[in-house]
């Protein structure tokens, strides 16, 4: 079927409104006539329309299938692949440091959290134990890359249900969250800031404030979006009822996250696997029962009061020392200061690789080009993202490169309930319910 989007004149005896294909007797083209007109010349026979990549409100990279009787859906297919970037091979030919700057680049609303995934499955092929001033730092900036990311799923939705007050809202709050990535990492995305064995280097001495500033700005920008929207009739009517998907449902669908907990399933890695000293941190998990659009919205506003928690003891117990593991033969890259042109090789390291060590310039050389090996072995290890259950599956057979990266992305394993929870619905609810998902098409596809 296709549809002249832009006639504007009314169908005429000249111009039919539908007519069929001369090759295929069963497939009907429309032009210029309203959705009635469509209806009555398919009689009773379903229509099967497709809604996107295009379309917006799929963002941009997601093609629904939708099988309609009138404008009610009987079955939704959902077609990926159109970001696929073969990140998980290429990093099969990159040694296990350069796959840091690969995988950030998979779900690009949380790079950080797949950087942290893929490094926490080195270092247990490793078998070493991260600097707890790593740790610390990584759980800091997560988090906070867990409330950008609802900020961005609170705006983006708004925006499809045409709140566009709720989308400016939205990313201008997480702009001030970028704003501390880039002073850390010097990029505002795709960070590669997360290495095995740490950080790339430490944070800076103006990191605590910046930190402070923005715990003391998020909840009123936070408070605002509930203001906009918690009692919204119109968000409120949009979202209610909408894309009920039960905890069985959700279990049995492999779906984690915030759609697991709207359906009142407690589960969360954080606690349920805690790592990098999730365990002494005092937490809630926020939970709803009604397991439908409007529920998701309210646990992923929940969450980024949570996150807001956990930061301010992370940031009270922040310790000092080193960001790197300090064997010599793994520590890469090599130390890192800023200076008055930014990041590079701290110059008491250059003197010394340069001028006094000619094996720890060897080292160096080595580290850069060859990189370190892994002993064999494979290993699975998962981190809770903030669209669910971030899953990391590598495998070493003891060389300088992975020889199988694998990763369980959950906006992948979320679009398995697409079709359950649109049928019924209108074809405007399917947008509520894509939106509600929060699929980042670049971990789906990969």
């Amino acid at each position: 079927m296709s549809i002249d989007q832009h006639s504007t004149e009314p169908a005429s005896a000249e111009v039919p409104a539908t007519g069929t294909s001369a090759d295929d007797p069963n497939e009907l083209f429309v032009e210029g006539a309203d959705w009635e007109t469509v209806v009555d010349a398919i009689e009773d026979d379903t229509l099967t329309v497709n809604m996107g990549p295009q379309h917006p409100s799929t963002h941009g990279v997601l093609r629904l299938v939708l099988e309609l009787d009138g404008e009610t859906v009987l079955r939704v297919s959902p077609i990926i692949g159109y970001l696929h970037t073969g990140i998980e091979k290429n990093a099969e030919y990159r040694t296990w440091v350069q796959g840091s700057t690969f995988v950030t680049r998979m779900d690009y609303v949380a790079p950080l959290f797949n950087e942290w995934v893929y490094c926490m499955g080195v270092e247990r092929l490793l078998d070493v134990q991260v600097p707890e001033r790593a740790q610390a730092v990584r759980v800091i900036l997560s988090e906070f890359n867990r409330i950008s990311s609802h900020l961005v799923w609170v705006a983006t939705g708004g925006m499809e249900l045409g709140a566009t007050t709720v989308m400016t809202n939205g990313f201008g709050a997480r702009e001030h969250i970028l704003d501390l990535f880039e002073s850390q990492s010097g990029l505002r995305m795709n960070h590669a800031y997360y290495r095995p064995g740490g950080l790339a280097q430490d944070v800076t001495d103006d990191f605590v404030e910046r930190c402070e500033s923005l715990l003391r700005y998020l909840p009123g920008k936070i408070g605002e979006l509930e203001d906009l929207l918690t009692h919204n009739p119109i968000f409120v009517d949009r979202t209610q009822g909408i894309g009920v998907l039960t905890g069985e449902e959700a279990l049995a669908f492999g779906v984690t996250g915030p759609m697991l907990r709207a359906a009142g399933v407690p589960h969360d890695l954080r606690k349920a696997q805690p790592h990098s000293g999730y365990e002494q941190y005092d937490f809630a998990v926020p939970t709803e029962t009604a397991g439908d659009s409007y529920a998701r919205y309210l646990v992923r506003i929940a969450e980024m009061r949570e996150s807001m928690k956990i930061i301010r003891q992370a940031l009270d117990t922040l310790p000092g020392g080193e960001v790197m593991v300090s064997d010599k033969k793994i520590r890469w890259p090599s130390q890192q200061a800023l200076g008055p042109d930014g990041s590079g090789n701290d110059p008491e390291y250059i003197r010394h690789i340069m001028g006094e060590s000619m094996e720890s310039l060897i080292n160096h050389f080595k580290l850069v080009t060859q990189g370190f090996t892994v002993p064999a072995g494979q290993v699975y290890i998962a981190t809770e993202s903030p669209r669910g259950e971030l899953g990391c599956a590598l495998t070493s057979n003891g060389t300088n490169k992975p020889y199988r990266l694998h990763l369980r992305d959950s906006s992948f394993v979320g679009l398995q309930a697409m079709d359950h929870m649109s049928r019924g619905h209108s074809i405007s609810d399917v947008i509520v319910v894509v939106a509600s998902l929060d699929p980042v098409m670049g971990g789906c596809d990969r």
